[in-house]
């Protein structure tokens, strides 16, 4: 009887045509909650102590666990392993989920030649192409497989091979955490997905450290605007702190655009509230449970959102000022967060099923840089996102915030800004 190791945690086993998952250990983290097809997990590195903010981040992913028997009934087809990762573009298992890929995206997102109706994991093909100079990803401690995953990411799915470079800020390789290893792997397979020909760049902090991972955004900084332009994408956060503008500065190196995710739960978080910085907010695929065709983009009930208690509104938000008054409002724009409709990502031999707006952020990053333009800075960037936003699906549906009390809605929202992506203008 076979068996494979699926989401770090978990045992897939076939037996008898039928898949059990069968508990091994549980992510280092608390379940967010208990859901009818299975649970979402945060591993400890996505936990926050209050004696964290403002000196230490956290990550913003998020593990889906299928419940037991869950493949017998959304879809119906059983759930069979694909024994081969050689290029073939399809998910890793057969009718386990409708789980979203770099084609399925690609066509939600408009970025592929190809756009089939309804965009279904199982029947698109047609990955993004574009993509030039170079994105860095900034993540803390090291991924030691980071290289061998995202190769085999790209053979499962059908995408070229990556250019692919790992920096350890400040010179040192730094210790290993599972958590942050699963957050490297999502970041730097995900910023690819979307624009597969630019160059990615991994660099690693020395810790979670506030401090250790503003090193890092420096040298990654330098990076990018030395291959030409670019973007660096940041998956992590803080809560809002006092005192958090004295770091605004570290998002202005010329050349970049600098990305980061708004957070996993009610509120407002930094980097992303840095008026320096295009902040990410999350959405819901949502599929029809019969066919898995699309059907529409939903704000995500837990993504971050809201008025900044600590940076004054920037002059591209001028157009927002009625709802967001003299501060800054989080987030600009949004894209698939939601671990329960997420993504693949494969990290040390292993296939896990992942969202938070920590997927958000390298998608956003890898669109905008797959538009090609490479504005001198996030502020440029950000003026053209509220100046013409057409290229943007407004996301008019769903709920965010303290006591779900934000509306998502068009032309922009506290839940998903502007909206989601809309093929490769205005960006």
């Amino acid at each position: 009887m076979p068996d494979f190791c699926f989401a770090r945690s978990f045992r897939l086993v076939a037996c008898l045509g039928t898949i059990i998952l069968v508990s091994l250990a549980i992510l280092p983290g608390p379940a967010d909650a208990t859901r009818l097809f299975g649970q979402v997990f945060r591993p400890s590195s996505g936990v926050e102590n209050p004696s964290d903010i403002g000196f230490r981040v956290h990550t913003h992913v998020r593990v889906f666990s299928p419940a037991v028997g869950m493949d017998r009934i959304f879809p119906p087809a059983n759930a069979v392993l694909r024994q081969s990762v050689q290029t073939n573009t399809a998910p890793p298992y057969s009718q386990y989920f409708y789980i979203e890929t770099p084609a399925s995206l690609a066509c939600i997102y408009d970025l592929s030649q190809i756009v089939i109706p309804g965009c279904n994991p199982y029947t698109v093909t047609s990955d993004a192409t574009g993509g030039a100079h170079a994105i860095a990803l900034v993540d803390a401690y090291d991924d030691p497989t980071a290289a061998a995953d995202l190769s085999a990411f790209s053979s499962q799915f059908g995408l070229p091979g990556a250019t692919f470079q790992v920096v350890y800020a400040g010179g040192s390789r730094p210790s290993y955490s599972s958590g942050w290893a699963l957050e490297e792997s999502l970041d730097i397979e995900w910023a690819h997905a979307m624009a597969p020909k630019a160059m990615i760049y991994l660099v690693e902090a020395s810790s979670s450290n506030l401090s250790s991972l503003m090193t890092a955004v420096t040298d990654a900084g330098n990076l990018v605007s030395a291959a030409g332009g670019g973007e660096v994408s940041m998956s992590w956060g803080s809560s809002e702190f006092s005192g958090e503008t004295a770091y605004d500065g570290f998002f202005t190196k010329s050349g970049v655009v600098y990305v980061a995710s708004a957070g996993d739960s009610a509120g407002v978080e930094y980097p992303s509230a840095s008026p320096n910085v295009v902040a990410v907010g999350g959405t819901t695929i949502s599929r029809n449970p019969n066919t898995g065709n699309f059907q529409q983009e939903l704000s995500w009930q837990q993504t971050g959102g809201g008025p900044s208690a600590y940076e004054s509104r920037p002059s591209y938000q001028t157009n927002i000022a009625s709802m967001t008054g003299s501060v800054r409002g989080v987030p600009d724009v949004a894209a698939i967060a939601d671990p329960t409709t997420g993504v693949w990502v494969y990290q040390d031999g292993s296939w896990s099923i992942v969202g938070g707006t920590s997927v958000a952020a390298p998608v956003w990053a890898g669109i905008i840089n797959a538009a090609g333009k490479f504005s001198r800075s996030s502020v440029i960037e950000l003026a053209m996102i509220y100046g013409s936003p057409s290229g943007y699906s407004p996301v008019a549906n769903g709920d965010c915030g303290p006591y779900e009390g934000y509306l998502a809605m068009n032309p922009w929202s506290f839940c998903t800004g502007h909206g989601s992506p809309k093929g490769v203008v205005d960006k």
